[in-house]
């Protein structure tokens, strides 16, 4: 099997991922209303959207490192098994503390799936097809962002005495709906994609892949949109509750910027021939600042739906085309290992974005973190202007004589291209 053979991988891994990623964008604004049903005030529910991302923290480099070097497959199983099992005992928990531990092992689950995941999609695809493959593949992570809150919301209730009890049921639903993940995960990675032993290169030095141009600037770019899209899901609900938004509503509202996430990477394509993917980043990170500023306005809710599915078009860049860009200015034989790095920022930014929130809606108020986000956007732009366009204009390394981009994986003949052929070349 070849990276030019059939898909349907991609495809499976796609609704495998679509169903972990519900169950834990299903689960994150629970675990938040079942946390103010215990008494928790909004430094607590930024403590506890932080240590959602702590362990996954410590464990993504040497993750990462057993991927450069082996399998990708064998972490998604286990990654949707955390996954349940956080949801499900956060269910359960009867103090925050107990909430905050099982939010914790459901973070590293997510990251072993996401680690995985991501692996598969850089190794079974040919440098030409990694925007269009991973904007693919995120849709997946759109789609659960777009059915999780709105199921979280219909569950739980905003009556009084009821929240704890259908917070707890939101969540026990949310462990068996990441488990249908596994009905899809049979046969998804190639057999040779795996190198053996004696052909598998030496490790590549942290500081080496962050010296790469263009790694510091995707990771950061990728921990600043999902900063925002992790601190949209933990704290719509505490707007909602200043503002007198129901449950069901702030549901709806953030499966509202998911959907427009999914429509943004649906056209993805056109919009990277039409701008190129520096210039896209940039401008996206751009207008997501200002939306986030504007959310912080005490506005109707129709023109927070508005804002929202505007914010969440912008946001549905930076994930994809920040892969792509880490992938391809990474040292080859170390490609897992900086998608890995970049995870670590994400969750570095998911540790210091809601703690850091939490203490500002503690002095400023609920909406004053949209406001923190719009500055952490504004520099990501920046950074976005400066992130280089490698020869070829989507950054595909030259193939021949060189090392493939994973041990094992099978790259098809690159031939050449006239300047016109290459759309992002600036």
């Amino acid at each position: 099997m070849t990276v030019t053979g059939s898909r349907s991988w991609l495809l499976r891994l796609v609704i495998a991922f679509g169903f972990a990623q519900a169950a834990v964008s299903m689960a994150r604004p629970a675990v938040s209303y079942r946390a103010l049903s215990l008494g928790a005030d909004e430094r607590a529910v930024g403590v506890i959207a932080g240590v959602y991302a702590l362990l996954p923290l410590f464990a993504a480099v040497p993750l990462g490192r057993r991927t450069d070097h082996g399998r990708c497959a064998p972490l998604l199983p286990v990654g949707v098994v955390l996954i349940s099992g956080g949801c499900a005992f956060s269910g359960t928990a009867g103090s925050l503390a107990a909430m905050a531990a099982w939010s914790g092992v459901m973070g590293l689950g997510h990251l072993c799936f996401v680690i995985g995941a991501q692996s598969i999609v850089a190794r079974q695809s040919a440098p030409d097809e990694q925007d269009r493959n991973f904007g693919h593949f995120t849709i997946g992570a759109s789609f659960g962002q777009l059915v999780g809150p709105v199921a979280a919301g219909f569950l739980v209730s905003g009556e009084d005495g009821a929240m704890g009890r259908t917070s707890a049921l939101a969540l026990v639903v949310s462990a068996a709906v990441g488990a249908v993940s596994l009905t899809s995960l049979w046969r998804i990675e190639h057999r040779t994609s795996g190198a053996p032993a004696r052909e598998r290169p030496r490790k590549v030095p942290v500081r080496r892949i962050l010296g790469a141009r263009g790694v510091p600037a995707g990771i950061f770019i990728s921990l600043a949109v999902l900063s925002a899209t992790d601190i949209l899901t933990a704290y719509l609900p505490v707007i909602g509750e200043h503002r007198g938004i129901a449950p069901a509503t702030v549901g709806l509202l953030l499966s509202l910027r998911a959907a427009a996430t999914i429509a943004c990477r649906l056209v993805m394509t056109p919009m990277i021939r039409l701008l190129g993917r520096t210039a896209l980043m940039a401008v996206t990170c751009l207008l997501g600042a200002l939306l986030c500023g504007g959310i912080a306005l005490p506005v109707p809710v129709w023109a927070l739906a508005v804002m929202l599915a505007a914010l969440g078009f912008c946001l549905g860049v930076g994930q994809p085309l920040s892969m792509t860009t880490v992938v391809q200015a990474a040292p080859a034989g170390a490609r897992s290992t900086a998608l890995a790095l970049r995870l670590t920022g994400n969750r570095l930014g998911q540790v210091a974005a809601p703690a850091s929130a939490g203490v500002i809606a503690g002095v400023a108020g609920p909406a004053a973190p949209f406001a923190m986000l719009g500055l952490l956007l504004l520099v990501a732009a920046g950074l976005g202007m400066r992130t280089p366009t490698p020869p070829g204009g989507r950054g595909v390394r030259p193939t021949g004589g060189g090392t493939p981009a994973f041990p094992g994986t099978v790259q098809k003949p690159q031939p050449q291209h006239s300047p016109e052929s290459f759309p992002d070349r600036e």
